[in-house]
C-alpha cells in the first residue's frame, strides 16, 4: 500500500519573488520554472535539500506553503532528485492557495522553521 502524497507542499521564493505574489496575488514561476515549464515545490521532508542544492548562500529567502487540493489536477507528482517524487504546478501559483508564508528562519540546532498557518 502506498502512502498517499502530502496536501501541504512548499515553495522557496527570493524576497522579489515574494513581493510580486503578495501585491499581484500570483507567482508565475523563477526562471527555472519558467524555463521547465512548472513551478518546482518540495514537501516538507524534502524541503532541506531544496534549500541546500539550490539556494545554498542565498539570503532573504521566503517559505511558501501551498495548499495542493486547492489547485486540483494542475498539481503533478513527478521523479526528480533521488528518484523522488516532487509536487509540480502546471499553472501559476495564485495567493488563495497559499496557506502560510514567512521569511526562512533556522532553530537553534540548525532546523528550519515553518512559518505557521493561519
Amino acid at each position: 500500500m502506498t502512502r498517499p502524497h502530502p496536501t501541504v507542499a512548499w515553495k522557496v521564493l527570493t524576497a522579489d519573488q515574494m513581493d510580486t505574489l503578495e501585491h499581484e496575488g500570483v507567482f508565475k514561476g523563477a526562471p527555472v520554472d519558467l524555463a521547465d515549464g512548472f513551478i518546482h515545490l518540495s514537501t516538507e521532508d524534502q524541503l532541506a535539500g531544496t534549500i541546500g542544492k539550490h539556494f545554498a548562500g542565498q539570503e532573504n529567502l521566503h517559505l511558501v506553503a501551498v495548499d495542493l487540493p486547492v489547485l486540483g489536477q494542475a498539481v503533478k507528482w513527478e521523479v526528480s532528485r533521488g528518484g523522488a517524487l516532487f509536487p509540480h504546478i502546471y499553472a501559476a501559483l495564485p495567493l488563495s492557495a497559499v496557506i502560510a508564508y514567512g521569511p526562512l528562519r533556522y532553530d537553534d540546532a540548525g532546523e528550519i522553521i515553518l512559518p505557521p498557518a493561519g
